[in-house]
């Protein structure tokens, strides 16, 4: 049985799919594995578009799936770039990790046949809305959709920084830390992770605050349910303290200035292949064995 965040993979019955091949092309090996791939998708698909540097407005592309080669980082540029229109993704590894760029090209070509007959399921992914703007007049100062986290970073000159947590408007608690991350469960396995956070589920709709080597021993970091809205708000910010969102510097912040971040409508979808479960991605990619390795 499907559960609340899997639905089965909608293709089109009465036509070819649509398809986009995105990726990561300042690799060598993308670049050329693209050029490979592409007479063998085509077929099972029409590809109408191959963006391998990110140059296109992908909202206005009518396409029915993504292929993104590359690793993670091409598939979080992708998520970007379709913006409010999320499409079926199938992440091909061409890097190191891949821990959502499962595939390899061969697997890719064994069940692209079957896919695009549209036998196959998607998870859908939370992603989140953020918004940062000054306390006087509201000015928004930026804003967008992201996949993994984000991240108020305590920046030049490297002291101390103290983050006011807010949920639902309720003050929660004031992190002294070198930064504050909170992050989506697809981002619980990269910078959240490194700073200590749990390991989330990816399915999960729910967000982790994990603060970035806080200055007491009793923050840890805090699950939360994702329909909750979460404000950070820095007094006194550096001069280098920085809005990043999934590695990119977004903004710096001034005095006062408000970061909200709130479930977002589009979800990032995920086509789920059979013999790539969630604890063996833990496992192989992450090292996540439980044990020891005996050496003899």
């Amino acid at each position: 049985m499907a559960s609340a965040f899997t639905k089965s993979l909608d293709l089109p019955t009465d036509r070819r799919p649509r398809v986009m091949m995105l990726g990561s092309g300042g690799r060598a090996n993308v670049v050329s594995e693209a050029a490979r791939l592409r007479p063998l998708v085509e077929q099972h698909a029409d590809v109408v578009l191959c963006d391998l540097f990110g140059e296109e407005d992908l909202l206005s592309v009518d396409a029915d799936l993504a292929i993104v080669l590359g690793g993670d980082g091409a598939i979080l540029r992708a998520a970007l770039q379709m913006d409010i229109h999320q499409r079926p993704v199938l992440g091909v590894n061409l890097g190191k990790l891949g821990f959502l760029a499962d595939l390899s090209p061969d697997e890719l070509l064994a069940v692209l046949p079957d896919l695009c007959q549209g036998q196959g399921e998607i998870v859908e992914h939370l992603m989140f809305h953020y918004q940062v703007s000054h306390k006087d007049g509201g000015q928004i100062v930026c804003e967008g959709l992201g996949l993994n986290e984000v991240a108020v970073m305590a920046g030049p000159p490297f002291a101390i920084l103290d983050v006011d947590l807010y949920v639902d408007a309720e003050l929660a608690t004031t992190y002294s830390c070198d930064g504050l991350i909170v992050s989506t469960p697809v981002g619980s396995t990269a910078h959240s992770l490194s700073a200590g956070g749990p390991i989330l589920r990816k399915d999960l709709h729910a967000f982790v605050i994990s603060p970035i080597s806080p200055h007491t021993l009793t923050n840890r970091p805090v699950v939360d349910q994702a329909d909750r809205l979460f404000e950070l708000v820095v007094s006194n910010p550096h001069a280098g303290t920085s809005v990043v969102v999934d590695g990119q510097v977004r903004c710096t912040l001034e005095p006062e200035d408000r970061v909200q971040i709130h479930r977002a409508e589009p979800t990032f979808q995920l086509v789920k292949v059979a013999g790539h479960g969630y604890y063996r991605t833990l496992r192989e990619k992450l090292g996540w064995r439980g044990m020891f390795e005996r050496r003899e």
